[in-house]
């Protein structure tokens, strides 16, 4: 095969060696896969209803709900079709939508934590000021922004990708991955992993900056008020702290794992590790979130015991 234009589809040949045991896999991924969905289209659906929850913080957790449904939906539905199928095998523009999808998702999670840091930030730093500053035009430039950065920026990535001819279709994970592809490259792209490198650094660093940024003015600020004080703004960000360390710790997995050959790891391991990204986040943030912040878990309770009529999507005055 010399380039990527002539392979029409890849095989993902880490599921052969699944065998009678991919209908118990397949049960415990469905499983999830459902929580998922109806947990993160739960909340979604309640900060659309409850007027009390039309303010920035969740209009930005809101888009991470979304984002985290667009996440899972792009790996999940394809993991447990080929559990049940006998050829694993994936259409090459199936794949480089999947790649895709991957890559933004990763990148809008990430700039939406920045996002809420910040707002996070003028909520505790500047509240008598915090209105006027974070406005509804404010919050909706900055989640559209997030999200047609990451969609130009990794369109870039993988325009780059297409252009490296390929010399072999199988991808040893459970989904397609432009690192996979790239290490199917007959050759070395100089400029793909130049940019590849410097998109790496620009995904990390830009969100990194201000949430960084945040946190400094957070606990300076912190530092010099009361005891209550403190205990207001850390139960404020326990939360959003505890989400941006369980998606750190999921993205240096997936990255350790596109790094080193694993082809000698057992096929149910590598599957595992394979879904872990696209599981852990999407279906620990709505869990974690709604239980921890008081107003969204009476809100849950409040739509599931009483009727409620939808009303105009409005920041509440």
């Amino acid at each position: 095969m010399d380039n990527s234009s002539e392979i029409t589809f890849f095989i993902l040949a880490v599921y052969e060696g699944v065998g009678n045991m991919r209908y118990f896999y397949f049960s415990i991924l469905l499983v999830l896969n459902v929580t998922i969905i109806l947990a993160n289209v739960l909340l979604i659906v309640v900060i659309f209803v409850d007027r009390s929850l039309h303010e920035p913080m969740y209009v930005f957790l809101c888009n991470l709900f979304v984002n985290e449904l667009y996440g899972s939906t792009a790996l999940l539905p394809g993991v447990l079709l080929n559990l049940l199928s006998d050829t694993h095998e994936v259409s090459s523009a199936c794949c480089f939508l999947q790649i895709f999808c991957v890559y933004t998702y990763a990148s809008i999670e990430l700039c939406n934590l920045a996002a809420m840091a910040y707002d996070r930030y003028l909520s505790i730093c500047h509240p008598l000021h915090y209105s006027n500053i974070m406005t509804a035009c404010k919050v909706y430039t900055l989640i559209v922004f997030i999200w047609v950065y990451s969609f130009v920026k990794f369109s870039i990535n993988l325009s780059l990708t297409l252009q490296v001819p390929l010399c072999g279709n199988i991808i040893y994970k459970v989904g397609c991955d432009n690192f996979s592809l790239i290490k199917l490259g007959c050759t070395t792209s100089m400029l793909n992993n130049i940019y590849e490198l410097c998109g790496t650094v620009v995904t990390i660093a830009v969100p990194l900056i201000p949430i960084l940024y945040s946190y400094a003015k957070i606990i300076r600020i912190c530092y010099k008020s009361s005891k209550e004080a403190q205990k207001k703004a850390l139960n404020t960000c326990t939360p959003h702290l505890i989400s941006l360390m369980n998606f750190s710790f999921c993205s240096f997995f997936e990255i350790v794992q596109n790094r080193f050959d694993l082809t000698y790891v057992p096929s149910v391991m590598r599957i595992t590790l394979s879904v872990y990204f696209l599981i852990c986040t999407p279906l620990f943030n709505p869990i974690m979130y709604g239980v921890k912040i008081t107003k969204i878990r009476k809100a849950v309770h409040k739509m599931l015991f009483a009727k409620t009529i939808f009303p105009q999507f409005e920041f509440a005055k």
